[in-house]
């Protein structure tokens, strides 16, 4: 396990780097398997720094692994359009929208007409309602499995190469005995972040400016998919000191994490493109992983892998698997 030596002896920072390239050594085997590299198109339609990054470290990535990837920037008031010309295109294969466009309801109306067959980043209606009711394929036969949102799944990974996953316990249920607090309920990162970790057997808190929610599959996890629970009057002192694994996603620069409020050996992520955390977090953390941008990007390729392989499926063809035996996705009971 790779770590940097910039801290206390009792911290290991884990560079998001080390984990991606473990996950792209899945993603070369299972490109090796196809006739054709396949083809992710991308739609630019603003002028957001980070949705530019986002697009530059695709296009990066995509070359470095052998994918072929197409930029196409276009004014948002066309997008619509061109998202419907390249779901009927045959030599897409794959779609990603840099959002935000519209910072609107309208953003969610264009995640909802790509078509979910191409729908590289898993926020179309199937697929979320699928994660949240913790069904993990698209067919009785189990063939196709569902897509599940990129951002949330590179944090999955990554507990995963931390070995925060028990591979002793029975898929699905592997987070068991875990207390995890993640800060952030947004729509796209944190609300779905909760619903896995908990529909994988973890006591999830989720923490937002609107107060604190419990995401459990109950005692002895006898529900099927988790439920969520109201923490009248709770906050960040409740539930960090009962969590061994702290998860901050708050964009912008103002909110830093009170790291005094941390357990002793918590493991601590930040999916911001700010640092939540300050420097402190080492005196308290037994691991910390800045950032997980690099892994971010090569679950998108993996993503389009498992998509193409989807179609395979449909044709009755035999298609290799993305994940490895033993990881989360591998063979998760639907």
């Amino acid at each position: 396990m790779a770590a940097t030596a910039d801290g206390p002896a009792s911290c290991k920072v884990i560079l998001a780097g080390s984990v991606a390239k473990s996950l792209q050594a899945e993603v070369a085997e299972g490109l090796s398997k196809l006739v054709k590299p396949p083809l992710l198109v991308g739609f630019l339609a603003n002028a957001d720094p980070g949705a530019r990054m986002y697009a530059d470290w695709t296009d990066r990535t995509c070359k470095e692994n052998g994918f072929h990837f197409e930029l196409r920037e276009v004014d948002r008031e066309e997008l619509e359009e061109h998202i419907l010309v390249a779901n009927h295109d045959d030599s897409v294969d794959g779609i990603i929208v840099y959002y935000p466009i519209f910072n609107n309801r309208q953003d969610q109306y264009l995640q909802q007409i790509t078509d979910v067959s191409k729908d590289v980043e898993g926020l179309s209606h199937r697929y979320i309602f699928n994660m949240y009711q913790n069904i993990r394929f698209l067919d009785e036969q189990r063939m196709q499995k569902s897509i599940l949102p990129c951002t949330p799944l590179a944090v999955i990974k990554i507990l995963e190469y931390l070995r925060v996953y028990n591979t002793i316990l029975p898929y699905g249920n592997r987070l068991f005995g875990h207390s995890i607090t993640v800060v952030n309920r947004s729509e796209v990162v944190g609300r779905p972040l909760a619903a896995l970790l908990a529909n994988d057997g973890a006591c999830v808190y989720s923490v937002d400016v609107t107060g604190v929610q419990q995401f459990t599959r109950g005692v002895g996890l006898k529900k099927n998919r988790h439920e969520v629970i109201e923490k009248e009057g709770w906050g960040l002192e409740d539930c960090v000191p009962l969590s061994d694994v702290v998860i901050s996603g708050v964009p912008g620069d103002k909110f830093k994490f009170p790291a005094h409020l941390l357990r002793e050996g918590a493991v601590c992520i930040n999916f911001s493109s700010e640092k939540n955390f300050g420097s402190e977090v080492k005196e308290k953390a037994s691991i910390y992983v800045p950032a997980i941008g690099k892994v971010t990007i090569v679950v998108l390729l993996r993503n389009l892998l498992r998509i193409v392989q989807n179609r395979r499926a449909v044709s009755s063809e035999p298609a290799a698997p993305v994940e490895k035996p033993g990881s989360v996705e591998h063979a998760a009971p639907a």
